[in-house]
């Protein structure tokens, strides 16, 4: 069965693959560098009931695959993250206050491409199958086309 995650109202299985950089594609992300940001993202993430599937933090850039409540949108999970990361690493770390001028830490944009285990194809031939249902019904139901 699948491993849905439920909420007080709904039942959900949201999963997103994430991909960050730093600005200018720096290779800071070494040493203490990383465990900081890795625990920083751990910690946002485990605050807005993100759940982390799989990570990787490469020396320029992050990979994220998670699972999220339908409640967050993909661009505030991002803003969370980035947000909260660049503020508190550039505290933490001056020699990353030298490198990055402008309190900017990762890059403007962000990759996202969602997951799951349904197809296009198979979507849309489901909601081609209700219609064919409502069709073959007995007389007495009354049949809608929308």
């Amino acid at each position: 069965m699948k491993n849905y995650r439920t909420t007080s109202h709904t039942k959900y299985d949201l999963k997103a693959h994430l991909v960050w950089i730093t600005k200018y594609r720096k290779r800071i992300l070494k040493n203490e560098i990383v465990i900081s940001a890795r625990d920083m993202i751990r910690k946002i993430c485990q605050d807005n009931e993100v759940q982390i599937i799989k990570g990787h933090l490469a020396p320029d850039h992050v990979h994220l695959f998670i699972s999220y409540p339908p409640h967050l949108s993909i661009s505030k999970i991002m803003q969370y993250i980035k947000g909260t990361t660049s503020r508190k690493m550039m505290m933490q770390f001056p020699e990353i206050r030298r490198a990055f001028w402008g309190n900017h830490f990762w890059a403007r944009g962000y990759f996202v491409v969602s997951s799951g285990n349904i197809t296009d194809e198979t979507i849309i031939e489901y909601i081609d199958q209700q219609g064919r249902q409502e069709l073959e019904k007995p007389d007495n139901f009354e049949v809608r086309n929308y």
